[in-house]
């Protein structure tokens, strides 16, 4: 097998993992009650749409590579969904914070600030649990927020029992998580924007 014959393997193969572990996503609600994909993509849009009506938005919290799909979804959801969006993740104002309050503080403090209850939180964390990720679900309900929690790795992380919709990708490699916690976001948009599938 030549290095190209044994590199298009793996690329085929790493695929057909991301397609199977989409299969795999377990959805829960607030009390631990198995959701659809279907049903956690529908409420994200549903909350979206009745924040936007009443003058909330989408906030995208994440850090890494979260905060690159946090900044990436935000400018979707707001250019192409027409709803209000924004991401927490400025450098000045991370740095400013991390350096006065702490790094673990970098999101609930600008949710404190700028949140209100008609807003929406989705909070993305591979491992689900990042302290700083934990406390901005802590100061959304605080502030009477619906919270999307989006995670990976351990079954039994913190983020997966905090929101209204958990969704959870059962991969312990970065990459399969956060490639599936991109796919699910732009899928709820996607498919509120009129996409269905091609025969």
């Amino acid at each position: 097998m030549s290095d190209t014959q044994r590199s298009d393997s793996q690329i085929t193969g790493y695929f057909g993992t991301l397609c199977e572990l989409s299969r795999r996503i377990a959805v829960t609600d607030a009390a631990g009650a198995a959701l659809t994909a279907d049903q956690a993509a529908g409420w994200l849009i549903g909350k979206a749409r009745a924040a936007h009506a009443v003058g909330g938005k989408l906030i995208f919290v994440g850090n890494g590579g979260s905060a690159a799909i946090a900044s990436h979804m935000a400018i979707d959801y707001a250019k192409n969904g027409g709803m209000r969006a924004v991401a927490f993740n400025d450098a000045s104002f991370l740095t400013c914070l991390g350096n006065d309050l702490g790094y673990e503080n970098v999101f609930a403090k600008p949710i404190e600030m700028l949140g209100g209850p008609e807003d929406v939180l989705v909070a993305i964390s591979s491992s689900g649990n990042s302290p700083n990720i934990v406390n901005a679900v802590a100061a959304a309900r605080a502030k009477g927020m619906a919270v999307a929690g989006l995670s990976g790795f351990a079954a039994d992380n913190r983020l997966r029992r905090m929101g209204d919709i958990n969704v959870y990708v059962p991969s312990r490699l970065y990459g399969l998580v956060e490639v599936s916690h991109l796919a699910f976001l732009h899928a709820a948009l996607d498919i509120a924007m009129g996409w269905v599938a091609q025969e």
